[in-house]
This record gives structure tokens, C-alpha cells and sequence, in this order.
């Protein structure tokens, strides 16, 4: 009997080195994607405290503005990983950062609602592509044994970029009269140029698979590209390569509708996380950058944590589950402790974001296992497409919610909410499944045996 949390030694020397150089080559670069992305998609929650008064945005308007992104967002995730499934990965990526860099500067430009809404939307269709193609894209350079650990480094970037971008966009407010321009609009010019500089660098950083991969050693190189074709041909008796097959496939609509509930925690919080925290006291938005850095931070450590806890274990729905009910709690602590205790009121913001932040990488391990080639191309395209979804309606519904009642407590209740109901829903759904106990995997199961020179099925425990 193989031990699930044996699997890493399994590999051997040859496939420890390996993926060791694969790690530290791919990574770092997927990360600094990542974190300007999400930085300039969030920053619009701190560009909120000023710019709202300054071109006259009610809370159902920004809330609507900032949700607004992920109609643009959702419409063109689909065609746009089709292309990046038929030009690659350097090429496609390269065309996104470039574009939504331009958009992600031209916030500057907002004087209005209809200019806000517009650019918001542009924003989010330039970015259109971006997660599902490196989701796919580490499909292509990492056995799914080892995925969640990589995925939980690359979610990494979304509490990092919000715990280091919330002090930066605090003072970065500051400078409102530099060369006649407020602070947010330096904000937006200042976070939207490197996602210039870096589509124009990825071309060269990037490689597209492994067997393009000349910085490997050719031992190294055969066993990646080996291995990973191995993986492959066991999944393909689902008959899920095509890229329609991922669109068709039931597992991609029931995994959208559970990522449209995490993604309403997601977004929910972390647009308004600013305004929460402003709420609480007094404070000048460079404090308030560094309140809001606390959670982020603390949240960073546990990603790291349950990441690995999650690999070592492979109960990848348990591990999700478990996460979004933490944030559920910590959103409905919050909400009751706002209007008593500001700190205790943190901690529970803290809480919500280490859930809300735990629970992507176990999460989208699951769907990027059960689909491969592809499929996994167009079914990861769709399910953040429509995922994110949440990301509209939760930031818009918080929005009215606020406004209809003064405060912030019932838009933490209706996220808490949206979490609960999801982590059940998740855990049920997923629970007895291959993708969300590596123990059926028979992807994992085939692995085993190969390392153990049996021919017969290993049995993962």
C-alpha cells in the first residue's frame, strides 16, 4: 500500500530535481502575474475613498461599478482561452497584460458614473483569460498529485498583492495635486503601467511546454514531458480532450455554481475591505492601507499552510469546505462586532480572509484534475467565467444593501451566507469524488504503482 503522503518521494530523484527547476523557473513569474492583476482589479476599493466624492459615486454605484468588471470579464473568458489554447501561452498572455494594463491606467480618466462603468468593463474583458490560462497552463507543467501546493503558491499572489498593495495605494492617494492630478488618478497610473512592461517581458520569460523547455537538462525534460503525457493517457477514457467536451461536461457547470459562491466572498470582501476598515474609526487612508494589510497578511501564511496540508493529504473538498465555513463565521462575527468592538471586529475580517483565501487552491485543484487537455482549456475558461459572475453580484448587492441600511453589517451577513451554503454544497458534491479525494484519483493511483514497479493498481490511503 502506497501512502497519498509518500507520493512526493514516489517521484524519485530524477522527478524531485525536476520539478524543483520547474518551480523555480515558472513560478516566480506566475506569481508577479498574478499580483498585478489582482492589484489592479482590487485597487478600485481604495480608489473609493476619494473618488467617489470627487466624480459622485453613491455605494450602489461603485458596488455596481466594481462588479461591473466581471460582465466584461465573463464574456470573452471563453473565446479568449480558445486562443490562447491555439497561439500559447507566452503570446496570449503577452496580448492580455498589454491590454488590460492600458485599461487598468485609463481609470485616470473616469469623471462619471457612465465613464466608470465603461472602463470598468473594458477593464475586465482585456483581462479576460488571464486565471483559466495559467490554471491551464500549470496543468501542463505539474502532475496533479502535486497541483494543490502549486496552486496554493499561486494564490498566494492575491492576499500578498492586497496585503502589500493596500499600504502603497494608501499613500499613494496622497499625492493629490502632483502635476494637477488627484491622488487615485496617480493610484490607477502608478498600479496600471508594470502590467505594460510585463506583457512585453513575458514573450521572452515564458515557455510554453515542457518539451520546449531548453533550461531542463534532456533527463530531466523526457521524464516532465513523459510523465505528464502518462497522466494524460490514463484520463483519456473520459473522452474529455476536445474543447467542446469541456464546455459539455456536467463536473464544469456544477463546479461554476460553486465558484460563483466563493467568488461572492472573494470579491464581496475584498472591494469593500477599504471601506469596512474606514468604518471603524478615524483613520487617514495611509492607516487605513496598513489596517487592511493585517488580514491579508495573516491570510498568506495560512494559504501557504492549508495548501500543503491539502497535497500531503489529498482531501481536497474537505480542505475546501472546511476553509469557506471559517470565512462564513468570520464574515457573520464580523458583522455583529462591527457596531461593539472594532478589534474584535478584525479579527473576525482576518478569519473571513483566511477562509476566503484558503479555500481557491484545494477548490480549484478539483476541476483542473477532473478535466485535462482540452477540455480543461475550455472547461476552466467557463467556470471562472461564470464563477466570477459572484464578483458582480456580490460587490453590487453589498453596495445596495449599505445604502438601503447605513451600515456594513447586513452586506457581511449576505456574504456569510453565500459562503455557508456554498462549503456545504461543496463538500457534498465532491466529497466521494476522484478530483476531491486524491484516494480515487486513478491518475494518482497509476502514479503509485509505476514507482513502486508494480503493475497491478496500488491502492492510495
Amino acid at each position: 500500500m502506497t501512502s497519498l503522503s509518500q507520493k512526493s518521494a514516489g517521484l524519485g530523484e530524477l522527478g524531485e530535481r525536476t520539478l524543483r527547476k520547474v518551480r523555480r523557473r515558472v513560478m516566480p513569474l506566475i506569481v508577479l502575474l498574478y499580483f498585478v492583476a489582482y492589484l489592479d482589479r482590487n485597487n478600485v476599493g481604495f480608489a473609493k475613498l476619494t473618488m467617489s466624492e470627487d466624480i459622485g459615486l453613491n455605494a450602489a454605484a461603485y458596488g455596481l461599478g466594481a462588479g461591473i468588471f466581471f460582465l466584461g470579464y465573463a464574456l470573452l473568458e471563453i473565446p479568449s482561452n480558445a486562443g490562447m489554447y491555439r497561439f500559447g501561452a507566452r503570446k496570449w498572455l503577452a496580448r492580455i497584460l498589454i491590454t488590460w494594463g492600458i485599461f487598468a491606467t485609463a481609470m485616470c480618466l473616469v469623471n462619471g458614473e457612465s465613464t466608470y462603468y465603461i472602463v470598468r468593463f473594458l477593464l475586465g474583458a482585456a483581462e479576460a483569460g488571464f486565471f483559466p490560462a495559467i490554471l491551464f497552463y500549470l496543468t501542463l507543467w505539474f502532475p496533479a498529485a502535486q497541483r494543490v501546493t502549486v496552486l496554493g503558491i499561486f494564490i498566494l499572489a492575491q492576499p500578498v498583492s492586497n496585503a502589500l498593495g493596500a499600504p502603497v495605494s494608501g499613500l499613494l492617494l496622497q499625492m493629490d495635486g502632483v502635476m494637477g492630478l488627484q491622488g487615485w488618478q496617480w493610484l490607477y497610473i502608478i498600479e496600471g503601467i508594470p502590467a505594460i512592461l510585463l506583457g512585453l517581458l513575458t514573450p521572452i520569460l515564458m515557455t510554453d511546454r515542457p518539451r520546449d523547455a531548453k533550461w531542463l537538462d534532456n533527463d530531466e525534460r523526457e521524464w516532465l514531458a513523459g510523465t505528464m503525457e502518462a497522466e494524460l493517457a490514463v484520463k483519456s477514457g473520459a473522452g474529455n480532450h476536445n474543447f467542446l467536451a469541456g464546455l459539455k461536461d456536467k463536473r464544469t457547470l456544477v463546479y461554476s455554481a460553486l465558484y460563483f459562491g466563493l467568488v461572492c466572498g472573494i470579491y464581496g470582501l475584498g472591494l469593500w475591505m477599504p471601506t469596512i476598515v474606514a468604518a471603524l474609526g478615524k483613520f487617514s487612508t495611509p492607516q487605513i492601507g496598513f489596517i487592511v494589510c493585517i488580514p491579508y497578511t495573516v491570510a498568506a501564511v495560512f494559504v501557504y499552510f492549508w495548501s500543503k496540508r491539502a497535497d500531503r493529504t489529498g482531501k481536497r473538498a474537505w480542505h475546501t469546505a472546511v476553509s469557506m465555513l471559517l470565512a462564513g463565521m468570520g464574515l457573520l462575527a464580523a458583522g455583529y462586532l462591527l457596531p461593539v468592538n472594532p478589534v474584535l471586529a478584525m479579527i473576525g475580517l482576518t478569519a473571513s480572509a483566511m477562509g476566503i483565501y484558503g479555500a481557491i487552491a484545494p477548490f480549484l485543484s478539483m476541476p483542473s484534475a477532473a478535466l485535462t487537455g482540452a477540455a480543461a482549456a475550455a472547461g476552466l475558461a467557463m467556470i471562472n467565467s461564470l464563477g466570477n459572475l459572484g464578483g458582480f453580484v456580490a460587490p453590487y448587492a453589498v453596495g445596495l444593501l449599505n445604502d438601503a441600511t447605513g451600515s456594513n453589517q447586513s452586506g457581511l451577513l449576505f456574504l456569510s451566507l453565500c459562503l455557508c451554503i456554498t462549503a456545504v454544497a461543496t463538500y457534498l458534491y465532491s466529497r466521494k469524488r476522484p478530483e476531491g479525494d486524491a484516494a480515487l484519483d486513478p491518475a494518482v493511483a497509476a502514479a503509485a504503482a509505476a514507482t513502486t514497479g508494480s503493475t497491478a493498481p496500488t491502492k492510495i490511503s
